[in-house]
């Protein structure tokens, strides 16, 4: 039985990203002047909002440090930034001390090896369908879309329809 089967949906209060390979493709562009640039989906950046919208944290836990990531989340509202976490076992263990959650009520999206214990102990662990393949065979889903494609967007909707809050959000755009 999958750790799926046994996800109890109504308890999932935050969803955690990584950045590099979730919420952007993975590349890093590096400008002649040695800044950097990311690109992040639309669609994650709108599924994000519904999420925080329905009274949901978010999260992002990255082992880089970067300024992209930095406006990208102060932009959305997101709840929680840590960057340059080495090790991001203590940083998770930190956030959910911070805000008070345990491991099953947080869901996790990752894409690479640093991420696999975060998969692992999460109440709901999600894979992008660009990650490595020991991060798929230990997710409870992947998704269909890559990193950096809306798989986030993918994610919380899918969480959203199953805590039954998904068709009250789209209401307001109805004409």
């Amino acid at each position: 039985m999958s750790k799926q089967a046994n996800t109890d949906f109504s308890k999932l209060k935050m969803l955690i990203m990584d950045v590099d390979g979730v919420l952007t493709d993975g590349g890093i562009i590096v400008n002649s002047d040695g800044r950097e640039s990311r690109r992040f989906s639309v669609l994650d950046e709108h599924r994000i909002k519904m999420w925080l919208r329905a009274g949901l944290l978010c999260a992002i836990i990255s082992g880089k440090e970067s300024q992209c990531t930095s406006v990208f989340a102060e932009r959305l509202g997101i709840d929680y930034v840590l960057q340059g976490c080495k090790k991001k076992v203590e940083a998770f263990e930190t956030l959910l001390e911070k805000s008070s959650l345990s491991f099953n009520e947080v869901a996790y999206v990752g894409d690479d090896l640093v991420d696999l214990p975060l998969v692992r102990r999460s109440g709901f662990g999600v894979a992008v369908a660009n990650a490595v393949e020991e991060v798929k065979g230990e997710a409870d889903i992947v998704t269909k879309r890559s990193g950096g494609d809306g798989a986030v967007g993918e994610v919380i909707e899918y969480i959203l329809k199953k805590r039954g809050q998904w068709d009250e959000l789209v209401e307001r755009y109805e004409v």
